[in-house]
């Protein structure tokens, strides 16, 4: 047995939202490469395939959907892992703001979390083990046209804070990573491959690039370790040093 997760054991099985392509779908190749068992949770399954890769088809917009998807899962596998990676931008200016927009985007970052994390927790509580990374965004910090998105990846923030407190003397670690512009399918539906304005964002990033996938994901990898048990209720900007100045988009 040569991979690194024999030395973790059976119960290592991660749960990545939005596990299909993108973002997700690199942190499911890492989490495998590493050794865990991954279930992909998404509207789609993802395009690769893997011994360990196991995938269920939900649209985590459906809050009664998820809690049942959530549940399954839990169910079927020893959940150690939680990935909340799955979400959205809708990009609107103030006057075009919706409560539709609010209350999706509220279910798709926070409330999906919650339904899943509380579907885990008694097997977390029981191992006294757990890893729960949520995904937020370099625009919790305020973007343009981002009320709805910037709002809700705010309150991930706030959440794993809170989460971190609650969750710690049980072995369960909440962080979160907040990325910068990714080159993803999401990133491109805003923002046209190859124009100006593609590479003038690039411009405006102090390590002069856009992010890649696999950035993200190693981010995500040092906050599953089994090993970091010290690291609990922070945030890490995955975003070039953009969070230090500020960039438009």
């Amino acid at each position: 047995m040569t991979d690194k997760g024999n030395a973790m054991g059976k119960l290592q099985t991660a749960i990545v939202t939005g596990g299909s392509a993108g973002i997700g779908a690199e942190i499911c190749r890492s989490l495998l490469e590493a050794g865990y068992e991954v279930v992909s949770l998404a509207r789609r399954a993802p395009e690769f395939s893997h011994p360990r890769l196991s995938s269920m088809q939900v649209d985590l917009l459906d809050a009664q959907a998820t809690a049942q998807a959530a549940a399954e899962a839990a169910r079927r596998h020893p959940v150690s892992h939680i990935i909340h990676n799955a979400g959205v931008i809708w990009p609107k200016l103030l006057p075009e703001v919706t409560q539709e927009d609010l209350h999706g985007l509220t279910q798709l970052h926070l409330g999906a979390a919650i339904s899943l994390v509380q579907a885990a927790l008694p097997g977390m509580r029981e191992r006294k083990f757990g890893r729960i990374v949520l995904m937020s965004s370099r625009g919790a910090l305020g973007l343009p046209t981002r009320t709805a998105y910037s709002a809700t990846k705010a309150g991930m923030l706030g959440m794993a804070r809170t989460w971190a407190l609650e969750l710690a003397a049980d072995g369960i670690t909440v962080n979160v990573v907040a990325p910068g512009p990714i080159q993803t399918d999401m990133f491109y539906e805003v923002i046209e491959p190859g124009s100006e304005r593609e590479r003038k964002l690039a411009d405006g990033i102090p390590v002069k690039r856009l992010g890649r996938a696999d950035d993200v994901a190693r981010a995500v990898m040092f906050f599953a370790d089994p090993a970091n048990s010290f690291v609990t209720g922070q945030t890490l900007f995955v975003c070039g040093g953009a969070s230090v100045g500020s960039i438009t988009i």
